[in-house]
């Protein structure tokens, strides 16, 4: 398993189909295994709490038992059925692990009430924000068992966990979870959702223990790349150049360990959609390629690879709106995800040789991305084939004549 080499795509079951169940997802898994991809993550599929609700279905995140599916996704035989059919047809599947935090009326609250952060003696949160769920305090040993048990659980049946602001469990936890569900299952994918740093830094001084990005390589094969999102959304904002967004994914290669790898996305659950930021479709086609060719794996959250304009709300039944896909931009995101298998990308650089236009250099291919429609040349010498259209690419002089489309090089020997 390279984590550098994988296509995650991330599923909210309730939304994903009409009828919103596993069985109904079930169905789509022929189509999703097409694209190329290699994982599936199913956001939580456990029961959601009802104290403090948000919206009318309440958020996945705020989960009432950690051991059941919610029944209004089906049952723990479908789910069985659902983990068979992706396995059967070359899939792994990852599912949401959620341990900062439990509904209000989880199972555990009213089990071992003890088991949680408390402020002024009652069950409280660190992110006020947060008001459907109470934390978890894990100074305690036994918390420490039952979760722990509960990944060897699931670990029967999946091939990896994504874990929900990850940096907010301590990090030797994650440390003795691994080893623990690594006797269950040793091939276990770990992901984790690290946060942007200036969320960070905004818990830390409130005094609590969060940890940073390259602190969870120890315990993870993958971290978000929230801090390269953070000046990247800088940058949408006009408070950032290209150029800065450019030297941070350099500053990535010096900060992390020798064999790291961030999980690249354009889009994901919390955010837009790429196409509703992006609403220039060359704009839109140059990003998403550059996401594929950035160093690490790259995520796809579902409706994306037809450039759906439409977020789905976190806490409605609010289907993805299929029918205004675009079937074209589905074919280019297909090609990308074959491109990105035949890159080699242990070593990476990125600059910005014309403001508006970044190239990315690795082992034996060139990105070059016209993000904002520049037009005249820019100075690289580059000779070989674009893996994107199949046309031969060559310099003139040290120079090359710039194109509205990403061009993905293949380089010559």
């Amino acid at each position: 398993m390279n984590p550098k080499k994988l296509v995650i795509y991330e599923v909210f079951p309730r939304n994903h189909t009409e009828e919103g169940t596993l069985k109904a997802l079930m169905d789509d898994l022929p189509r999703i295994k097409s694209l190329g991809v290699d994982y599936v993550w199913l956001m939580p599929i456990y029961p959601i709490g009802e104290e403090g609700r948000k919206g009318t279905l309440g958020s996945p995140y705020s989960i009432k038992d950690y051991r059941s599916i919610n029944p209004e996704l089906g049952t723990f035989e479908d789910f069985k059925a659902f983990v068979d059919r992706a396995h059967s047809l070359g899939l792994k599947v990852m599912v949401d692990v959620v341990y900062n935090h439990t509904s209000r009326d989880s199972i555990l609250f009213h089990e071992h009430p003890e088991w949680f952060y408390r402020e002024n003696g009652a069950p409280s949160r660190k992110v006020p924000d947060w008001s459907d769920i109470y934390d978890l305090d894990y100074s305690k040993p036994e918390l420490w068992e039952y979760q722990i048990e509960t990944l060897k659980f699931w670990a029967r049946y999946v091939d990896g966990f994504r874990c929900d602001v990850a940096p907010l469990v301590p990090l030797e936890f994650w440390k003795k979870a691994r080893e623990e569900v690594s006797k269950v299952n040793p091939n276990i994918l770990w992901l984790a959702e690290t946060v942007h740093p200036s969320f960070l830094l905004w818990l830390r001084s409130r005094g609590f223990v969060v940890h940073s990005d390259p602190e969870m390589h120890a315990a993870f094969h993958l971290t978000y790349d929230h801090d390269g999102r953070e000046v990247f959304e800088a940058y949408l904002r006009g408070k950032k150049g290209l150029g800065s967004y450019a030297e941070y994914l350099n500053v990535q290669e010096a900060l992390y360990p020798a064999d790291y790898a961030k999980l690249r996305f354009l889009e994901n659950h919390d955010t837009p959609r790429a196409a509703s930021i992006f609403r220039d479709e060359l704009r839109l086609r140059n990003w998403t390629a550059l996401t594929f060719m950035l160093k690490g794996a790259t995520l796809v959250y579902a409706g994306q690879e037809y450039a759906i304009k439409k977020a789905s709300n976190l806490f409605e039944k609010d289907p993805v709106p299929w029918e205004t896909g675009d079937e074209e931009f589905l074919r280019f995101f297909e090609r990308l995800i074959s491109i990105k298998k035949a890159l080699k990308c242990e070593n990476q650089r990125v600059r910005t040789p014309k403001e508006g236009v970044l190239v990315v250099e690795c082992d034996n291919a060139t990105g070059v991305f016209n993000v904002e429609g520049k037009i005249g040349e820019i100075e690289l010498e580059i000779n070989g084939k674009n893996l994107l259209t199949g046309e031969d690419v060559r310099s003139r002089d040290g120079k090359l004549e710039l194109d509205f489309e990403p061009m993905i090089v293949l380089r010559d020997g």
